[in-house]
């Protein structure tokens, strides 16, 4: 069922398309975005910002793609990212519309950022203070403090040249990429990121505290380009923080945006196909057989899906469905979202619990495709800082464990429950006890959740690989590069998965969309 916020539907010819869509009258050119995600939302905002219309379609029934909330219970679950590491890039999108960022949302910062907990009790805190960083890294390895600041100085150098300012530039072009290759080579670009913590650190337990950051946007540190290094800096940059409300909050504010600058949503709106004018995109037609038109349009669904299905009658040389098939994805995920009827006060707000492997763990994951029977895990609590997420007197958390995608043997169906249960005896033998007696509410999703309800091509939570071959110009463009007129923003497009690069993915936008001037 349609449901749609914002300004009303505008009335409709009689083929389906979007009465005044021609913009007769001096009417605002039509751009529509195809996924409420974080990247669709900040395309939206922006767009907006520039004087376009704007129409946002999304298949499920409420915003945030990756991002939405789920509730039941009484609970309330950020059913994706729950980090916020670069805030300026939320702030500019509340600046273009006009509104306050902190004036509507209270974002806290997280001291320490998380504790990472090793298989045998051993902690360490990962905080933005120096200090207390040398300290903790002294407790396992004094002789790598040195290694340490020499690594961060390096991600530090990385994050400048990557994120600062390569992150929101568009990759289209194979002259850019061979100018800035050289570059990318100078800070690494050709080794591992394990590889050079490794040169650095000598410890094996820090090595594995200071290289898990890929995990966060899809990729396996002993694969993903030493430039992955850059997330470290971006953590002691400007801190891991969290939105009071969850990451929903952060939804919902640029829901309110694109409402404020009087566009619109719609719910339950599944997009069967791009359609074509020859090469040129020229609207949507959902999966009712309704028809709508547009001058542009954004794609925020999984960009690999995006040219396999939404473009299935496109001629596309540079992404045929052949190499779409071909390309690595990212691993899966499993998630089990869980309430407690009583709190857990001595559990901090994110915390990793490695497991008693790491590389070979990884390897099982995404090299073998293999459910190994020992895993690592996320766990968040946001109720540490946000009681409001919870009953009274109550937790909310999720336990969420890498896993192969879908290019695996996997049968979800049957092994979802007892995959589950695994990880409550394990939490509740380290650091949740008796947790089976204190759950009253229970979610699961699995790889097949990632497929079936956003799309995303092998159950892959974060799209595409980042690996060297995937990153970059080698990842598919912002401007599309069969179809005129379509736009990519997104995990698997540039430059990535994760809250800040799939709003910087929007803003790239910026600069490969014609300004709304250009089509009166």
């Amino acid at each position: 069922m349609l449901t749609t916020r914002g300004t009303p539907l505008p009335p409709r010819e009689a083929d389906g398309t979007l009465r005044g869509a021609a913009r007769v009258d001096g009417a605002a050119p039509h751009a529509i975005v195809i996924g409420s995600g974080f990247g669709g939302l900040a395309a939206a905002v922006r767009l907006g910002a520039r004087g376009y219309r704007v129409t946002v379609l999304e298949k499920c029934d409420g915003p945030g793609g990756r991002a939405r909330v789920f509730r039941q219970d009484g609970f309330s679950f950020d059913a994706g990212p729950t980090i916020i590491t670069v805030p300026h890039v939320l702030e500019e999108l509340w600046a273009l519309a006009g509104r306050d960022f902190h004036a509507e949302i209270d974002l806290r910062e997280m001291s320490p950022f998380y504790r990472i907990r090793l298989d045998d009790g051993r902690t360490f805190d990962a905080s933005r203070d120096p200090e207390r960083m040398r300290a903790e890294i002294a407790k396992f390895s004094p002789e790598d403090v040195a290694g340490y600041d020499r690594y961060m100085q390096a991600s530090r150098e990385i994050c400048e040249f990557a994120f600062v300012e390569l992150g929101h530039k568009p990759m289209g072009s194979a002259a850019f990429m061979a100018g800035v290759l050289p570059r990318l080579l100078k800070h690494g670009a050709a080794r591992t990121l394990h590889a050079m913590v490794a040169s650095h650190i000598k410890s094996p337990e820090l090595r594995a505290f200071m290289s898990f950051h890929p995990l966060l946007i899809g990729g396996n540190p002993f694969d993903v380009t030493a430039i992955y290094a850059l997330i470290s800096d971006l953590e002691q940059r400007w801190g891991v923080h969290f939105p009071m409300g969850g990451t929903g909050a952060l939804v919902s504010g640029l829901v309110s945006l694109i409402e404020g600058q009087g566009n619109r949503l719609t719910y339950g709106a599944e997009v069967d196909e791009i359609t074509l004018d020859g090469r040129r995109a020229t609207g949507v037609r959902l999966k009712d057989g309704e028809t709508l038109s547009a001058d542009i349009v954004v794609s925020n669904a999984d960009a690999p899906f995006t040219y396999k299905h939404l473009l299935r009658n496109a001629s596309k040389r540079w992404w045929p469905n052949w190499r779409v098939e071909r390309s690595r994805y990212s691993m899966g995920l499993f998630v089990w979202y869980f309430g407690t009827k009583r709190r857990y006060e001595g559990v901090p707000h994110h915390m990793i619990l490695l497991g008693p492997r790491y590389r070979d763990l990884l390897s099982d994951i995404f090299h073998k495709k293999h459910l190994a029977d020992d895993f690592s895990l996320y766990l968040h609590r946001p109720t540490a800082t946000d009681p409001s997420l919870a009953p009274p007197g109550c937790d909310t958390f999720y336990a969420l464990a890498p896993v192969p995608n879908l290019d695996g043997a996997v049968d979800w169906q049957t092994m979802e429950e007892p995959y589950r249960q695994r990880i409550e005896d394990y939490l509740s033998a380290t650091v949740l006890p008796d947790l089976g007696s204190e759950v009253i509410s229970s979610k699961v999703v699995t790889p097949l959740y990632f497929r079936d309800q956003l799309n995303s091509l092998r159950g892959a939570g974060f799209s595409l690989e980042p690996v060297m071959s995937q990153s970059a110009w080698f990842r598919p463009h912002n401007r599309a590069q069969d179809v005129d007129g379509l736009y990519l923003v997104g995990a698997g497009t540039h430059p990535g998965a994760g809250v800040p690069g799939v709003i910087s993915s929007a803003k790239v936008l910026d600069q490969v969309v014609p300004d709304a001037a250009a089509f009166r």
